[in-house]
């Protein structure tokens, strides 16, 4: 193709709501414009690279034998409200009436979809298991967009669903998405993790997210540095082993007056006591407006995600001060398990359960209790004990191999076992093997083709431009001849253009009557994979040959160009 007929309109400066360098190269090289906040126009430059991304996609997923579809964009509100989310999805949902006054969502996921149509006509376990997806664009409507394409109000995403008649088929199918991702991932050539991820809103048991170490990344990858463990820092657990503390002797509680300890450092300096000895009770509320006591060792955080699996919410938040201080009769720094009203449920982390003589506040503002113990004071049973603690960088991993790490990483994709979350609400059921109607059993798999772009970007670049992996650039080779005015080197253009596209190489001549230095430039910025210009030594038969990623320039005879632009290029493909 020829550039000066290609729509790309560079940019000289970063622009100044650009915050991330992801953002910040593909407005500066042309390859995105924003249309509205959140979201954005892909310019013939980002969509050849969605193009190649969408290509690998359907690669590997007919390779696990996915049929591909295409659902509506804009879907009916009750097929949501049966299956519940279209009161529990939030804010995000883009919500409208039609001019019947018939309410309408524009699809976030579609779980939903999927299950009524695979319901309606798959009646018997000999159809299962399938798996089918589709490629589209997506609608959130986030309070705050921003780091250009990594959070958007429309996006586009691959998601795909599997439908299996047992709890076997489900594994199989998760199976193998799994190893669908890592080859689509080592294809497009991103660097990525997999690791234990939160299924949030979807639903669901088993989740893993793959996730693109990056700077600008708005997740925490928790990683040992001496085995494979990865998890998300929502699902991080570190190596805990459970304390018998039966030999102990327990010490008479007592109350004593603490006006100028309502934060657990300034409670353990009057006490002169290490906060990992204290506790400290964080109190959240769910969507049924329930309050709960969470309650933690003094030198951990409360991890609310944990919480809000563990009470089987899809969400829990803080509670407002005011609330609490109308259920329990103290506010915030004076809270404590001990006599709390019937109607806070209590969950207490691991680590705080195995304290023995601890200090925690007695829900009555300016007090606490010293010497407190676990079924003496407060009845706790085995159901209200688990790990509602946010890992901390240091501690050891949970597989007891190494230290946990802390990475910022940018969500690529995600991979869920929802079971019959959305089969069971919807109706979506099979004869089995005895003649007895069963629930379908559900998996769903998702990837960010959109956000791939930022992410690859935020890995691939340099203070000059994009670096794009060979894989996914928009052209192979950038065709650059000096001084268009020369016939030699118009000549060995047009010479090699046509030997390299026979080849079947995506080509792009630079034809525009600029100076070097402004081709030279935009070069590096838009990051094809090689360049190859055309110069003073044409009229001998020799170009230079630029392999973008390694930023190498070497001279080449025009009878070498042609087989080693393909070495190069394939040299790239395995390295990236």
């Amino acid at each position: 193709m020829k550039q000066s007929q290609l729509f790309m309109p560079t940019l000289r400066e970063v622009p100044a709501d650009s915050e991330v360098k992801s953002h910040q190269l593909l407005l500066k090289a042309g390859y995105i414009r924003p249309v509205t906040a959140g979201m954005f126009a892909y310019l013939p430059l980002a969509k050849r690279v969605l193009n190649k991304i969408e290509a690998i996609i359907r690669e590997e997923m007919d390779a696990v034998q996915a049929n591909e579809m295409l659902v509506p964009e804009v879907l009916p509100a009750e097929l949501w409200e049966r299956s519940g989310r279209y009161a529990t999805y939030g804010q995000d949902l883009y919500k409208f009436k039609n001019r019947q006054s018939r309410d309408f969502i524009l699809g976030p996921t579609h779980e939903e979809t999927f299950t009524e149509l695979f319901g309606n006509d798959i009646k018997s376990y000999k159809k299962l298991p399938l798996l089918a997806y589709q490629i589209q664009a997506k609608f959130r409507d986030e309070g705050r967009p921003r780091f250009g394409l990594l959070r958007t109000r429309e996006f586009i995403m691959k998601d795909a669903y599997s439908f299996s008649a047992d709890q076997a088929g489900l594994d199989a199918a998760f199976t193998k998405m799994e190893g669908a991702y890592v080859k689509i991932f080592d294809r497009i050539g991103v660097d990525y993790r997999v690791i234990v991820g939160d299924a949030g809103a979807m639903g669901g048991s088993d989740s893993k997210e793959f996730s693109a170490p990056a700077a600008a990344g708005e997740d925490t990858i928790v990683y040992s540095d001496q085995s494979e463990y990865a998890a998300n820092l929502e699902m991080a657990k570190d190596d805990y082993t459970r304390v018998n503390k039966d030999d102990q002797e327990l010490a008479e509680m007592e109350k004593l007056a603490t006006p100028t300890a309502k934060t657990i450092d300034e409670l353990a300096a009057l006490l002169d006591e290490d906060p990992a000895n204290l506790v400290k009770t964080i109190m959240v509320v769910t969507p049924d407006q329930d309050l709960v006591a969470v309650v933690t060792t003094g030198d951990f955080e409360v991890n609310l995600v944990k919480v809000q699996n563990h009470l089987g919410y899809s969400d829990v938040e803080l509670a407002d001060e005011n609330q609490v201080r109308e259920a329990v009769g103290a506010g915030f720094g004076s809270l404590g398990p001990v006599g709390l009203p019937e109607s806070v449920k209590l969950l207490v982390d691991e680590r705080a359960a195995d304290l023995v003589n601890f200090a925690a506040g007695a829900n009555e503002d300016g007090q606490h209790f010293l010497n407190v113990n676990w079924g003496r004071d407060v009845v706790l049973e085995d159901d209200q004990v688990a790990d509602f603690r946010t890992a901390r960088e240091g501690d050891p991993a949970v597989d007891g191999k190494g230290q946990l790490q802390f990475t910022k990483g940018i969500e690529i994709g995600h991979i869920f076992k929802l079971g019959t979350k959305y089969s069971k609400a919807l109706g979506a059921q099979v004869l089995d093997e005895n003649g007895r109607n069963t629930d379908i059993i559900m998996g769903s798999y998702g990837i960010g083709v959109s956000r791939l772009l930022a992410a690859i970007a935020e890995q691939k670049s340099d203070e000059n431009g994009l670096v794009w992996p060979a894989a996914v650039a928009p052209f192979d080779v950038h065709l650059v001849p000096v001084n268009v005015k020369d016939d030699d080197q118009m000549k060995i253009t047009a010479e090699l253009e046509e030997a390299l596209t026979g080849q079947g190489l995506e080509v792009l001549v630079d034809d525009r009557k600029e100076r070097a230095g402004v081709k030279f430039a935009d070069a590096d910025l838009i990051g094809l994979p090689i360049r190859i210009t055309v110069g003073k030594k044409a009229g001998e038969g020799i170009v230079e040959v630029s392999v973008r990623a390694d930023q190498l320039s070497f001279e080449m005879r025009l009878s070498e160009v042609t087989d080693s632009i393909a070495v190069l290029l394939n040299g790239q493909s395995e390295t990236m």
